[in-house]
């Protein structure tokens, strides 16, 4: 696997690189300190990255237009945002700009890993934290980016599907669920498959966005 990282902080590009060396032990890196650097990078003919990441606002940077740009120079790669901050504004225009996930630096190391564990497995990751002031700010009429609410949803629910909800709301493969309830990945995937039907999504993001976690036990 091939990583870009893009990030005026050098402490910050070295400790990513150890934690992405714990999911891809084989992985090669390449870094870049500011926006201009990293598309450059990006550009190079016949250098194909698996994934890119970026920070916002580092020197260079063109606002949320900056990740199509990556995308086009990189169509086959992953990019995805990690940035300080954790505005809700930043987090929709980076997905909307075709980010496959948003992670704030704030993150614990497990959920750091848990997110690019389901980034790499094909999923779009949105800070938690994020889904969980959208739905508050709805609640209060404040015009979230979220989707309101509707509490009959949950109840279309089983209990067992609200467990792997609140799971994949945190962030987690289906491997990580699987293993967290005792169930096989194939089992976890009839769930999933039942959520979307159940809520009328058709991925994880928005089925993560669909309702309040139900706290389940």
């Amino acid at each position: 696997m091939k990583i870009l990282i893009g990030d005026d902080h050098v402490l910050f590009r070295e400790g990513l690189r150890r934690l992405l060396e714990q999911l891809r032990e084989n992985a090669t890196f390449a870094e870049a300190s500011n926006f201009d650097e990293l598309l450059d990078m990006a550009a190079v003919k016949d250098e194909a990255y698996d994934l890119v990441l970026t920070d916002l606002r580092m020197p260079g940077w063109p606002g949320f237009s900056g990740i199509g740009m990556l995308r086009d120079r990189q169509p086959n790669a992953k990019v995805v945002v990690i940035s300080a901050s954790e505005a809700q504004a930043d987090v929709r225009e980076a997905l909307e700009n075709g980010a496959a996930g948003y992670i704030p630096k704030s993150s614990s190391v497990k959920i750091m890993l848990s997110a690019l564990d389901l980034i790499f497995s094909g999923g779009v990751y949105v800070p938690a934290t994020v889904l969980r002031e959208g739905i508050e700010s709805d609640q209060r009429g404040g015009g979230s980016v979220m989707p309101p609410s509707d509490p009959q949803l949950e109840q279309l629910l089983t209990q067992r599907q609200r467990e792997v909800l609140d799971r994949l709301r945190e962030g987690k493969s289906n491997k990580q669920i699987a293993h967290e309830l005792g169930l096989s990945e194939g089992t976890v995937k009839i769930h999933m498959t039942a959520i979307f039907k159940s809520l009328g999504v058709r991925n994880r993001t928005q089925a993560a966005m669909a309702f309040p976690q139900s706290h389940s036990a």
